[in-house]
């Protein structure tokens, strides 16, 4: 096992005895007396990881963080721990984008489960975010006429159309293009449209090429 888990709850028997237990599953373990303390120092998100995290806890309640959390732009997925078991909050905690909601106390298969559950979806969207970081850096290393002629080319104008829009030659217009299609890494114009959705580019232009 591999990744960093952050446990929040102000029980410190139950806080040691589920870090042994964690730490022998073969994980880093960070814990937390209160939720307070977590948000003041708050988990980096730069390796796989997830937040096991007290419902009732004095001071700010496990629901408070998670907002709080979200608010804060935190991808760190959440593990609700209660004991007192609660329909409507673990339903209300899993579509506010909890992963789980587990009530003490946790057997080991069913934690580690949860756990790794989480620590699967906190890698995928690390993995996200990094593409569109990538993406991101492939269209700002476009130049503004090279920007223009990929906007049009994504909403399916062909070298003539563009050509008049921008009034430059085709010839022109086609070597600009070669020069989108090679700075943003991709081979056909399938890929060029489809990284275009992912960045949001079909949504902010419209027909003629001009934002919208």
């Amino acid at each position: 096992m591999s990744g960093k888990i952050h446990i929040v709850d102000d029980d410190a028997s139950f806080r040691s005895a589920l870090e042994r237990r964690l730490k022998r599953a073969g994980y880093s373990v960070t814990t937390y007396p209160s939720a307070q303390l977590l948000l003041d120092h708050l988990p980096d998100e730069s390796e796989p990881a997830c937040i096991l995290l007290d419902l009732r806890m004095p001071g700010l309640s496990g629901m408070e963080v998670q907002t709080r959390l979200a608010q804060r732009g935190s991808t760190l997925p959440l593990i609700f721990l209660t004991g007192y078991a609660d329909v409507r909050t673990s339903v209300r905690a899993i579509k506010a984008g909890a992963e789980d909601f587990l009530a003490k106390p946790v057997g080991s298969e069913q934690l580690l489960d949860a756990i790794g559950r989480a620590m699967a979806r906190h890698r995928a969207l690390r993995e996200q975010a990094a593409e569109q970081d990538e993406r991101r850096a492939h269209l700002a290393s476009l130049t503004p006429r090279e920007r223009q002629v990929f906007e049009l080319v994504v909403r399916g104008k062909i070298n003539k159309q563009i050509a008049l829009q921008l009034g430059a030659t085709e010839r022109t217009i086609k070597a600009h293009r070669h020069r989108v299609m090679e700075k943003m890494g991709v081979q056909s114009l399938a890929e060029l449209v489809s990284m275009a959705e992912r960045l949001g580019i079909l949504n902010r232009v419209s027909g003629d090429g001009k934002q919208t």
